[in-house]
C-alpha cells in the first residue's frame, strides 16, 4: 500500500531495478573505458580531447544502456511473449505467420544500424562510380538495400516460425543457409559480396533482437512439446543468415 507522501510499491521496485541495470551497466563498460584509456595514455601517451565532453557522453551511454535493458523487461520482452501466446491460442496459422513477417519487416526497416550502413554503402558505391553519383540515386540504393534486408528478415522470421511449429531440426535448415550462402557468393558481384555479409549482422541489433527471440519464446512456451530453450531460440540466427541472401541476389540484379 502507498504511503502518504511516499512512492508507490511498484515505482520503488522499478528505481531499484533500475539501479541494480546501472550498475550493471557501468560495470559492462570499465573493461572499454579500460582498453581506450590505456592506450591514449600510454601507448598514444597523449591527453583526452574534450575531456569533459567524453565523461558526459559516458554518463549517457550508461543511462541509455541502463533504462534499455529495463525498458526491454517490462515492455518489450513481455508484449512479444504475449502476442506468440494470444496467436497460438487463436490457432490461426494465416495471421501468425503475417505477424512474424510483419514484426521482421517493420523492426529491420527502422533499424538505426542498418540505416547507417545502406548510407555508407551508398557513398562508398557513388564514389566507386557503381551508381550515380548524385543525392537522388544514391538515396535510392540505399533504401533499396534497407528494403531488401527488411524482406528477408520478415521471409526468415517466417521460416523460423515454422520451424518451431513443425519440429524441424535447427541444424540442417542453418547448413543448408550457408550452402546457399557459399554458392551464391560465387555468383554474385564483388561490389555487393562484403555489404551482404555485413547486412546480416546489423539487422540483429537493438530493435529486432528483442521482439523476436521474445516471439520465439513465448510461441515455443504455449506449443505443447515444444522445449523454449531449445525451440524457442534460432530466429536470429535466420534473420542473419537470409539477409546475405538476398542482397547478394540484389547486388546480381543491380549491377548486371
Amino acid at each position: 500500500m502507498d504511503e502518504p507522501g511516499g512512492i508507490s510499491d511498484r515505482t520503488a521496485k522499478l528505481l531499484e531495478v533500475f539501479g541494480i541495470h546501472l550498475l550493471g551497466a557501468f560495470r559492462d563498460l570499465v573493461p572499454i573505458i579500460v582498453v581506450i584509456a590505456g592506450f591514449q595514455l600510454l601507448v598514444l601517451r597523449q591527453p583526452f580531447p574534450e575531456l569533459v565532453d567524453m565523461l558526459g557522453g559516458l554518463v549517457l551511454v550508461i543511462l541509455g544502456l541502463a533504462f534499455f535493458v529495463l525498458g526491454l523487461e517490462i515492455g518489450l520482452f513481455p508484449i512479444g511473449e504475449a502476442m506468440a501466446e494470444a496467436f497460438a491460442r487463436k490457432g490461426s496459422l494465416f495471421w501468425l505467420l503475417l505477424f512474424g513477417f510483419g514484426l521482421g519487416f517493420s523492426t529491420t526497416v527502422a533499424e538505426p544500424a542498418l540505416i547507417a550502413v545502406t548510407k555508407e554503402a551508398a557513398v562508398v558505391a557513388a564514389d566507386g562510380k557503381f551508381i550515380p553519383p548524385d543525392a537522388d540515386s544514391m538515396r535510392s540504393y540505399a533504401l533499396g538495400l534497407r528494403i531488401t534486408v527488411a524482406l528477408s528478415v520478415g521471409v526468415a522470421i517466417v521460416v523460423g516460425l515454422l520451424r518451431i511449429l513443425k519440429g524441424w531440426p535447427i541444424q540442417y535448415l542453418i547448413i543448408g543457409g550457408y550452402v546457399a550462402v557459399m554458392i551464391i557468393t560465387v555468383f554474385a558481384p564483388k561490389e555487393i559480396v562484403g555489404i551482404a555479409y555485413d547486412s546480416g549482422g546489423v539487422t540483429t541489433s537493438t530493435v529486432t533482437v528483442p521482439l523476436v527471440t521474445a516471439l520465439g519464446v513465448g510461441l515455443a512456451a504455449t506449443i505443447r512439446g515444444r522445449n523454449p530453450l531449445v525451440d524457442g531460440f534460432g530466429l536470429i540466427a535466420f534473420a542473419s543468415l537470409l539477409p546475405m541472401v538476398f542482397v547478394m541476389a540484389y547486388g546480381m540484379v543491380l549491377f548486371r
